[in-house]
């Protein structure tokens, strides 16, 4: 697979960098600069408030994971490479003692309880995910104050007090609908399949998609459905819209960890499958390899266990006081050939399968990627306590 850096577009008409983004990402090497651009107006990419931070504690440490939302796979692959995979490495080197979970289902109340809980509990950093950006402000607030850092893993939280790090889903938004509509002669109508109504994440993608239909005067945008990134739900929302639209669809725009359900939505339509943007799930990418004609190309935006583990890496980092620049440690996107795309695949694969095609961290927020967001880097693995 391409390196990250090699692969990124890097350049995207008519988008503009904020003044804001201009006074913080200029402290940034160019080629990480670079993975801001059309960053989402609501994004903060201002100075980050843990520059000089220093823990109340040494290691090893506590962190609590608040999620906000347990009924996906993508988000259960994620808590699989936390638990099973990450948290082992972390304990054995002495720098986490435990990780607390917890789960709101889409409750702001009840997560922000159960954050305020967790820095009661002793914690000392607090990861949440794909949340509403503004609503849990007053729990970040509540943690700094406590001495505990708050991190947004695949989204972001709009607190000064707050850190981010995940793709420039606004960017992702842009490339996979550009690609997409092209991909189907760059005209026609269009679907967008969202994610959650609210989260940032899923906000930011929707900006970029329709950044990009705006770019083709052939293309129409004739419908948009909530999938809430489960594959279930896309399914039953896109098979609804489907049956009571007999428009002609000439591509979806789906965001990822859904797709698998939007294309067997299509299958049991009787249509004929359009195109579909791809971006992770293997049981879709079964499908491509046994229909190469298909699509051409898939995505990379928001790998499950790779992000999750980018979100720790940030975190433990901070906690060694390696000193964050900004706000948001945004990476890009990149586009891959669909051969390579499904070279992994067994040939028995299955298009039911809830597994996902991941780039591994190693190319997704590789080390010398890693440090480049932060003042005072080193491998959070080889660090050593003054």
């Amino acid at each position: 697979m391409k390196t990250l850096l090699a692969a990124l577009p890097f350049a995207v008409a008519g988008f503009a960098a904020t003044a804001q983004a201009q006074s913080s990402v200029s402290e940034l090497p160019a080629d990480t600069a670079a993975a801001y651009e059309g960053v989402d107006d609501g994004q903060p990419i201002g100075q980050s408030a843990y520059r000089d931070w220093t823990p109340r504690s040494g290691p090893p440490w506590t962190i609590g994971y608040a999620s906000s939302y347990a009924g996906n796979t993508w988000r259960a692959e994620g808590l699989k490479r936390l638990t099973e995979e990450m948290l082992p490495v972390y304990k054995e080197a002495g720098l986490i003692d435990e990780v607390i979970v917890t789960q709101s289902d889409l409750n702001d109340s009840r997560q922000i309880q159960q954050m305020r809980q967790l820095v009661d509990q002793g914690v000392d950093a607090i990861i949440v995910c794909c949340s509403n950006p503004v609503a849990l402000n007053k729990a970040v607030e509540y943690a700094y104050d406590k001495g505990v850092v708050v991190f947004s893993y695949s989204g972001y939280l709009t607190s000064e007090k707050a850190l981010n790090a995940s793709s420039n889903y606004t960017l992702g938004g842009y490339e996979i609908a550009k690609a997409l509509i092209e991909e189907a002669g760059g005209k026609g109508n269009f679907l967008l399949v969202s994610g959650i109504a609210g989260a940032a994440s899923s906000e930011s993608f929707d900006t970029g998609a329709k950044r990009a239909l705006e770019e083709f005067p052939d293309a129409k945008l004739v419908g948009q459905v909530w999938g809430n990134w489960t594959d279930q739900v896309a399914q039953t929302e896109v098979q609804k819209f489907l049956a009571t639209n007999p428009t002609q669809i000439d591509g979806i725009i789906a965001q990822g960890s859904q797709e698998t359900g939007v294309l067997k939505a299509v299958l049991q339509s009787g249509r004929e499958v359009m195109p579909i943007s791809l971006a992770g799930s293997a049981g879709a990418a079964c499908y491509m390899k046994n229909h190469p004609e298909w699509m051409s190309h898939a995505f990379q935006i928001w790998p499950p266990g790779d992000e999750m583990e980018l979100g720790i890496n940030s975190v433990i980092r901070t906690l060694q006081n390696q000193g964050p620049i900004i706000q948001s440690i945004l990476r890009g996107v990149y586009r891959v050939p669909a051969e390579e795309y499904v070279a992994g695949l067994a040939d028995d694969c299955s298009i039911d399968s809830t597994d996902y095609i991941q780039p591994g961290i190693d190319v997704w927020f590789p080390n010398e990627v890693a440090s480049t967001y932060f003042l005072r880097p080193v491998d959070p693995l080889e660090w050593k306590a003054e």
